[in-house]
C-alpha cells in the first residue's frame, strides 16, 4: 500500500508535468465541440443556379403533395361518402378515422392507377431516359390528370369559372387553363359526393322513422329511438353487404 505522503507527491509531480507541457500563457485545452455553419454562396455558373431552382421547386412540390393528392384525385369524393355512411349508420366512432382515411387512400390508388400509369409511361420514363426535356415531361404528365378531371367536371361548374376568369368560351378542352379546371373539378366532386351520401342516408332514415313510430305507438317515449334502431341498421348493412356495394359504387362512379 502506498503511503499518503508519497501518493500526494506523485500527484503533485504529475500536475506539474502537465502544466509544463502546456504552452506558456495558455489555458488548459477544453473539449472541442463541432461548429455548424449555414451559408449561401453566389452561383458561379448558370448550371449552379439551375440546380438550385430545381431543388427549390422539388421541395415546393413535396410540400404541396398532400393537397395535390386530396384535391386533384378521387380522394375527395371517396372520403366524403365514407364519412357520410359512417354518420348514417349512427356510430360516428366506427370505423375509426384511420380506417376511413386508409380505405379512401387505397380506393384512390385503385381509381387513379390508369392515370398514373399513363404519366409513368408517357412522361417519367422518357424523361429519365433523356429523350425529352423537363418542360416536355411536365406537359405530358399534366395531360392525363387534365383528362381525368375533365371527365368528372360538370359543364355548369366549368362554365362558372371560365366566366369568373373572364375568358373567352373555349372551343376545345385544351383551351381551358388548368387553374380554371381545378376549382371546377373540386366543386363538382363535392356535389357528387353529397348526392351519393344523400342516397345512402335514405334507407337508414327510413329505419329511424319506423322505429320512432313504433315506440310512440307503444307509449315508450322515454326510450331513445337510436338505441333501438342502431342494431337494425347494422343488421341491414351487413345483410346487403354494404361495404361491397359502397366500394363498387364509388369505383364505378369514376368510370
Amino acid at each position: 500500500m502506498i503511503p499518503r505522503s508519497r501518493l500526494r507527491l506523485i500527484i503533485g509531480l504529475t500536475l506539474l508535468g502537465l502544466a509544463g507541457c502546456a504552452p506558456a500563457g495558455s489555458e488548459s485545452p477544453a473539449l472541442a465541440l463541432p461548429r455548424v455553419t449555414v451559408g449561401v454562396e453566389a452561383a458561379r455558373t448558370p448550371q449552379d443556379l439551375s440546380v438550385s431552382l430545381q431543388v427549390l421547386l422539388l421541395l415546393t412540390v413535396l410540400t404541396l403533395a398532400p393537397s395535390l393528392l386530396i384535391m386533384l384525385t378521387a380522394f375527395t369524393r371517396i372520403v366524403i361518402v365514407l364519412s357520410l355512411v359512417r354518420n348514417a349508420i349512427g356510430v360516428p366512432q366506427l370505423p375509426p378515422n384511420q380506417v376511413i382515411i386508409g380505405l379512401a387512400l387505397f380506393l384512390t390508388f385503385f381509381v387513379m392507377a390508369p392515370t398514373w400509369n399513363a404519366i409513368h409511361r408517357e412522361a417519367l420514363q422518357p424523361y429519365l431516359a433523356g429523350e425529352i426535356s423537363q418542360a416536355e415531361a411536365f406537359r405530358r404528365a399534366e395531360q392525363p390528370i387534365r383528362q381525368f378531371m375533365l371527365r368528372q367536371t360538370r359543364e355548369k361548374d366549368l362554365a362558372l369559372f371560365v366566366h369568373l376568369a373572364r375568358l373567352d368560351p373555349p372551343r376545345t378542352a385544351d383551351d381551358i387553363p388548368t387553374y380554371v379546371l381545378i376549382p371546377a373539378f373540386i366543386i363538382s366532386e363535392l356535389k357528387t359526393a353529397f348526392q351519393m351520401g344523400f342516397l345512402l342516408f335514405l334507407p337508414f332514415l327510413i329505419i329511424d322513422i319506423v322505429v320512432s313510430s313504433v315506440l310512440m305507438s307503444m307509449g315508450m317515449l322515454m326510450l331513445p329511438p337510436v338505441v333501438i334502431s342502431l342494431p337494425f341498421k347494422l343488421l341491414l348493412f351487413v345483410l346487403v353487404d354494404g361495404w361491397h356495394l359502397i366500394a363498387r359504387s364509388l369505383v364505378q362512379s369514376f368510370l
